[in-house]
């Protein structure tokens, strides 16, 4: 097993305007399962491809354990990859799929055959070893996947978007299956998806891109409850935070026709007149009308059984001039109706304040 450091690894694409990963710095722990998570064209793809050496470093070095693979080919250093699209070979049998590495890499067919086995029983795939791909399903597709990088023991585990063609019934189920597998393994995996649910419930680390830039890589839970940012903090939840631009005053900020207190050290980190406020819908609580509540008109009830979710705006307009869209969790029991005025409090330890121009988060 092997530790990864990305180390201020950069690729530019030609007639770019900018780098689609820009000077990436990034240190994975030998065993450790890392998610990269980003929009579309964030460059989280990029980044795999990179360690998988399917793309060019223009500039920095990327290392496996202690040997720069900068300018390794992909089949010297020793991964081993699983595919959006599955990339089994139609005309072979499953066990064959699985040990076509070790074919090429000239093993014997008696350890061949063994390390197939082994990996079946681990996948429990065992009696569709005779089958060919097309006579599977997805998720058993994406089984054989798994097991045609696992018999070959490589040192770290690339994974693309390896579930993004399941249905969603099937994405939850697989997905607990392959962080219990990489888990029994101990192999060092990074592993790219463009969806935060399955990022927050998968890695020991997530990290967060946008336009090529490393924006923060935390625990799953640190990046929730601390976001270094106004992107991760609305990227990272669902549903996503609420982020309204507000008007400073003396003791706070003015908030849809209410005052939300600030400590001084925010208001005094401040780079203006202006902060961003950022809030999740689980932390606001319904309130009578006063002074620190914030009314909003509600336009959509959602029900799920056991929580309920109102979608609506601010009554008065925010510091931009908007009418911002609030998001809020009720309780389930006694939901209110559309159309109605609901007054909210946001609970003050559970209020997150970032720069209206950099979007870093103020202390």
């Amino acid at each position: 097993m092997a530790s990864i450091t990305y180390d201020k690894a950069t690729r530019r694409y030609p007639g770019a305007e900018r780098p689609a990963v820009d000077a990436l710095d990034l240190e994975i722990a030998d065993g450790e399962f890392l998610v990269l998570v980003g929009p579309s064209g964030c460059g989280k793809s990029t980044s795999l491809r990179m360690l998988a050496g399917l793309e060019d470093i223009d500039e920095g070095a990327v290392w496996i354990g202690d040997r720069d693979v900068t300018q390794l080919p992909p089949r010297s250093r020793d991964i081993a990859m699983v595919f959006q699209n599955y990339a089994l070979y139609p005309h072979m049998t499953v066990a064959q799929n699985m040990g076509f590495a070790l074919k090429i890499a000239g093993r014997p067919a008696s350890e061949i055959k063994q390390k197939v086995l082994e990996a079946a029983k681990l996948l429990d795939i065992e009696q569709y070893l005779d089958r060919k791909p097309k006579a599977l399903s997805g998720g058993q597709r994406q089984r054989v996947a798994m097991g045609r990088a696992i018999v070959r023991e490589p040192q770290v585990f690339l994974m693309d978007e390896p579930l993004s063609n399941l249905d969603a019934k099937l994405r939850v189920s697989t997905r607990t299956q392959i962080a219990a597998l990489q888990r029994r393994l101990g192999v060092t995996t990074v592993y790219v998806t463009h969806d935060q649910v399955e990022a927050m419930t998968m890695g020991d680390r997530v990290a967060v891109l946008s336009d090529g830039l490393l924006q923060q890589c935390d625990t799953p839970r640190a990046l929730y409850d601390k976001p270094a940012n106004a992107f991760v903090a609305g990227f990272i939840g669902s549903p996503a935070m609420n982020l309204v631009t507000a008007k400073l005053t003396a003791d706070g900020a003015e908030l849809g026709g209410g005052s939300v207190p600030l400590t001084r050290e925010v208001i005094a980190a401040a780079d203006g007149d202006k902060v961003t406020l950022g809030f999740r819908p689980e932390s606001l609580e319904v309130t009578t009308e006063g002074d620190s509540s914030v009314p909003i008109k509600v336009d959509l009830v959602e029900e799920l059984g056991s929580d309920a979710y109102v979608y609506g705006k601010l009554a008065e307009t925010d510091a931009e001039g908007t009418k911002s869209n609030i998001v809020a969790r009720v309780d389930p029991r006694t939901p209110p109706a559309m159309g109605d005025t609901v007054h909210l409090r946001i609970r003050p330890d559970e209020l997150h304040v970032f720069s209206a121009t950099s979007g870093a988060r103020l202390p």
